[in-house]
């Protein structure tokens, strides 16, 4: 049997994102497309990858979000391994809101 194709990514989604003019209207844009489980999943490894990305320690990310050892350990390793993107924006962010960047790197 001929094995099924697997779809390229659409850039429509990630274009439609780009063009969101706030977080209010970001939320309400999530709110319709994604089942709140996959709200509050998406929310908890950022959370994570934050708090990996400030220098905390496992048993303080565990306990503080409730997140899996598993989760933990994926979001690190996106952070280590990944494009770098997360954390850049991360940077990129909190030098907007006039914190100081807490890159690693």
């Amino acid at each position: 049997m001929p094995k099924a194709n697997k779809k390229e990514r659409s850039l429509e989604l990630y274009r439609h994102i780009v063009s969101l003019q706030s977080v209010e209207e970001c939320c309400q844009f999530f709110d319709d497309l994604c089942a709140v489980t996959e709200l509050r999943a998406m929310e908890q490894r950022f959370d994570v990858a934050k708090m990996l990305h400030a220098g905390k320690v496992y048993t303080t990310i565990l306990s503080e979000t409730g997140a899996s050892s598993a989760t933990v350990s994926r979001v690190n390793r996106v952070l280590n391994y990944g494009t770098g993107t997360l954390a850049e924006i991360m940077d990129r962010v909190a030098q907007e809101e006039g914190e100081a960047p807490q890159s690693q790197g």
